[in-house]
């Protein structure tokens, strides 16, 4: 039988993507290996919203050549948002690539290409959703990704989302449910929401169907002791609705991720980001005043075009007055077609690294105090092998608040929720003591 490996650049949606695509080359007779040099096919999956990530994956693509040049017969794909981007652009870069397909309904294209004997793209804008019958190929028996939209509508000034994923759109609600429980049935103990603004699920069915509405109906038939989490969220979608789900569904995890990306009002406009530092912070307020202990998550963006110092200091003013549980941070990657890339007052790049430095310093100084203060406590953890720490033979997993923590005391099998009492804090992880497994 053919083999297929999938490398993947990116985020949880192409981590979600390349599961699709095995799942639906396995479908066709591929079995999936981890060797490239034994593979028959190797489809380059890869996230276009930052410059490095596409860098990541040419400089793969370089490497594949002398492969290809030793064995023809092998099949090169690129796919995701990458492909969807540069589309026939990448045949003519790199001509040994056999095809390039986009996101969405594009994915599906990839078997009927590889019976061809041509190179072939499929990039136009995507307009519809997977096939709801190809299952994923899942790399965890314990947690799992649930895509429920795909795209969106914000055009934020940065961001080349809209045009790599097309507009908003949502699954059928009654689909969701169906793969939930399918997951349940097979023992997951974990299911995490995906879409690229997940919590504007719905808003254009007709009538709306509220994203606060499908977490209850998630909520009513996931098994007990079952997590649900999602990702990721904008500021503007987070609801009244969306505090009281988070309260009374016992399946939510106590955590969310809310992209701030900047401090500063003039900054959030230039952006196109469609909120102020002030409303923001009322959001945090809502959410706060419903989950007390609430684990919040940002991204930030340092060095975007025309921020002064004032602007900067505004955004590290934000981060000590919201205490961010933990911060993915990044230098502003000017991408072409957007207009942000066009502003004037570019920040030059010491300064950005500067910027990037003192957020990364203040984060790990407030991740820290807020994980000190959960030393002593027992908490719940979803036992994860993928998170182990090997070397020194500790296990490891996650806590409902999604924060790592590495603990002895004897093996667990992935998936088991065990109790941990919480011994030590670091910044991006806890240490602890098993206490007992369930």
């Amino acid at each position: 039988m053919p083999k297929l490996k999938v490398i993947t650049f990116g985020c949880q949606a192409n981590e979600l993507d390349s599961a699709r695509i095995a799942g639906l080359l396995t479908g066709q007779g591929y079995l999936l290996t981890e060797d490239e040099a034994e593979a028959d096919l190797i489809i380059l999956n890869g996230c276009s919203i930052r410059e490095k990530a596409e860098q990541k994956l040419y400089s793969r693509l370089g490497s594949l050549r002398a492969l290809k040049g030793r064995r023809p017969d092998l099949r090169l794909g690129v796919a995701g948002c990458l492909g969807q981007r540069e589309g026939e652009h990448l045949l003519k870069r790199f001509p040994y690539l056999d095809l390039v397909v986009g996101n969405g309904e594009h994915l599906a294209e990839i078997p009927r290409f590889l019976s061809l004997r041509q190179p072939a793209a499929a990039t136009a804008e995507p307009t519809g959703l997977f096939p709801e019958e190809a299952e994923p190929a899942r790399d965890s028996q314990c947690r799992a990704w649930v895509g429920i939209m795909e795209g969106c509508d914000n055009f934020c000034s940065f961001c080349v989302v809209p045009y790599t994923r097309g507009r908003e759109r949502s699954r059928h609600p009654d689909d969701i449910l169906r793969e939930v429980r399918s997951l349940r049935d097979r023992g997951y103990r974990e299911i995490t929401l995906l879409g690229q603004t997940v919590n504007s699920y719905g808003c254009k069915f007709d009538p709306p169907a509220p994203f606060a509405e499908l977490l209850r109906r998630i909520d009513a038939v996931v098994s007990p002791g079952m997590r649900v989490r999602f990702t990721t969220s904008h500021p503007k979608d987070v609801t009244p609705d969306l505090a009281c789900a988070m309260v009374e569904l016992p399946s939510l995890c106590e955590h969310i991720h809310l992209p701030v990306q900047a401090g500063s009002s003039r900054t959030l406009a230039r952006m196109a980001r469609g909120y102020t530092r002030e409303t923001y912070l009322e959001k945090i307020a809502l959410l706060r005043a419903a989950v007390p202990d609430l684990a919040i998550t940002t991204d930030i963006i340092v060095g975007f075009p025309g921020e002064s110092e004032t602007d900067f200091a505004e955004t590290l003013s934000l981060m000590q007055a919201v205490r961010f549980d933990g911060c993915f941070a990044f230098k502003f990657s000017p991408r072409s077609g957007t207009p942000a890339a066009e502003l004037p007052d570019q920040v030059q790049e010491p300064d950005k690294a500067t910027r990037l430095s003192r957020v990364l310093a203040l984060q790990d100084e407030i991740s820290l105090q807020r994980n000190q203060a959960i030393v002593g406590r027992v908490v719940e953890v979803l036992a994860d092998q993928g998170l182990r720490k090997r070397a020194t033979g500790l296990a490891a997993g996650r806590t409902r608040e999604n924060k790592i923590v590495h603990f002895s005391g004897g093996a667990v099998e992935e998936g088991n929720l065990v109790k941990v009492e919480i011994m030590q804090a670091r910044p991006h992880h806890l240490k602890g003591v098993l206490i007992a497994s369930s």
